[in-house]
């Protein structure tokens, strides 16, 4: 494993079981057979770090069939499980793959995108390692521009051109850094690519190997131009500059491969949508991207723009709701590359307070925190949390179950005069109780057709 993915002393990766768990209920309320499913999966992948090569190389990742209704906290597990981790993180939906020759695209898209992924955390690891040399070298840049050094040196009995000049660029790096030459111009040379030619079948690309546009990019023309820019501006723009000329763009591509295929996460949404259901219509589309899928799982090598992938230690967490459908009515083949199923439980009204009142980012600290940019303090009651919970309980059970995501429309239409008024209160503090929830809210949860009101 390369040296930017091997980095067994990570606490993100050493992270046991139970902090994992820990981590994941500030955020996440329930669902405690989930979080420990993926936690050891987690864990799995730091002990495979420490095998001998040759073992290391036999144990595959347990992938996670996740069961259960919407909103229930299914995709926010593995998407705050692959933050925690620095893993990189996809979620796709399975219904927007197709067999070959239907519609659709091709399954080992969600591949590409993951290592783009990749690319991206391990460029910003880069980036950051380079950071301190190039405002260094941005500073000169800009010292070169303020204070250019002469065409000749003059050494005289009572002038010193050479000493001059050195402490005219001290001043110089006194004032930049002290930002007082931020407004004056600057003349700097900017590259200047060639138009990109217009090509058919623009919309395809996506879903070839080669990486058309950067072969393009190797034969347009390149011109420099000179443009005026104040000093803050040159800065950022010679930094920028900089920071892409330092970086290894091999290191970075390597380093990404190597880290998609040893610590991604691709979630796989919807999959309970591609079994076949009654023999009409999409289902032998559908029975195709059970087939295309299979390779995927199993451990193929998928062709990027940066190098050949291999999916076998990538970890595949699938989820749907299984309303019409069963997990065994998939493919046996795809069923065995899912060992762990998990089956995640309706939310309570009880689940519906603590996931208003527990989690670090709960709604009701995130209105509050709104409102506060208004200069209005919102405060919301005890009595008020227990009422949200028992409408957003009662509208679920009534009509379509949304889940946690209930809430969200809840709490948007009791603020919705609020959030209106706000910047014109400029200060003030409202408190949320029982009583106001009430009279926001009684009349469309008693109406028979809510769906005028809460969608």
């Amino acid at each position: 494993m390369s040296e930017l993915t091997s980095k067994s002393d990570s606490p993100s990766i050493e992270l046991t079981p139970r902090e994992i768990v820990e981590h994941l209920d500030r955020y996440i309320v329930g669902q405690a057979d989930a979080k420990r499913s993926v936690a050891i999966a987690i864990r799995n992948r730091w002990r495979r770090q420490h095998l001998p090569d040759d073992m290391r190389s036999e144990v595959a990742p347990k992938n996670i069939l996740m069961m259960g209704p919407t909103g229930v906290g299914k995709t926010e597990i593995a998407r705050r499980l692959a933050k925690m981790t620095g893993a990189p993180f996809i979620k796709v939906e399975a219904t927007k793959y197709t067999e070959v020759g239907y519609y659709g695209r091709d399954v080992e898209s969600m591949v590409r995108e993951l290592v783009e992924n990749a690319i991206t955390i391990v460029r910003e690891t880069e980036l950051k390692n380079v950071e301190t040399a190039a405002h260094e070298r941005v500073e000169e840049m800009l010292l070169d521009l303020l204070a250019p050094p002469p065409m000749t040196v003059e050494v005289g009995p009572e002038t010193n051109t050479a000493e001059h000049y050195q402490m005219t660029r001290e001043k110089m790096k006194a004032m930049l850094r002290a930002g007082e030459m931020e407004e004056r111009n600057v003349e700097i040379s900017v590259e200047q690519k060639g138009a990109m030619p217009m090509m058919m079948g623009g919309a395809g690309l996506d879903h070839m190997d080669v990486d058309i546009s950067s072969m393009f990019e190797k034969f347009m023309p390149k011109s420099q131009v000179r443009r005026s820019v104040t000093v803050k501006e040159a800065r950022r723009i010679l930094f920028e500059s900089q920071c892409e000329a330092m970086v290894d763009q091999e290191k970075i591509n390597s380093g990404a491969i190597d880290l998609a295929q040893n610590l991604g996460i691709i979630f796989l949404d919807e999959i309970d949508k591609v079994i076949a259901s009654d023999g009409k219509g999409a289902d032998v589309s559908r029975q195709g991207v059970q087939r295309d899928l299979l390779p995927i799982v199993e451990g193929t090598t998928v062709q990027t723009r940066y190098g050949y992938v291999n999916t076998s230690h990538i970890l595949f967490i699938a989820a749907g709701a299984f309303h019409r459908a069963q997990a065994s009515e998939l493919m046996p083949e795809l069923q065995g590359r899912f060992p762990i199923r998990v089956e995640l439980k309706d939310l309570t009204k009880d689940d519906f307070v603590r996931i208003l009142k527990e989690p670090k980012n709960s709604l009701t600290k995130q209105y509050t925190a709104l409102m506060r940019t208004e200069g209005v303090e919102l405060t919301f009651g005890d009595d008020a949390v227990e009422s949200l919970a028992s409408y957003a309980f009662k509208v679920n059970q009534t009509t379509q179950n949304i889940g946690a995501r209930r809430l969200y429309t809840i709490l948007e239409k009791l603020l919705e005069e609020l959030s209106f008024e706000a910047p014109d209160m400029k200060m003030g503090s409202v408190a949320v109780n029982a009583g106001y929830v009430e009279s926001k809210l009684e009349t469309i949860t008693d109406d028979e057709d809510l769906s005028r009101f809460i969608l």
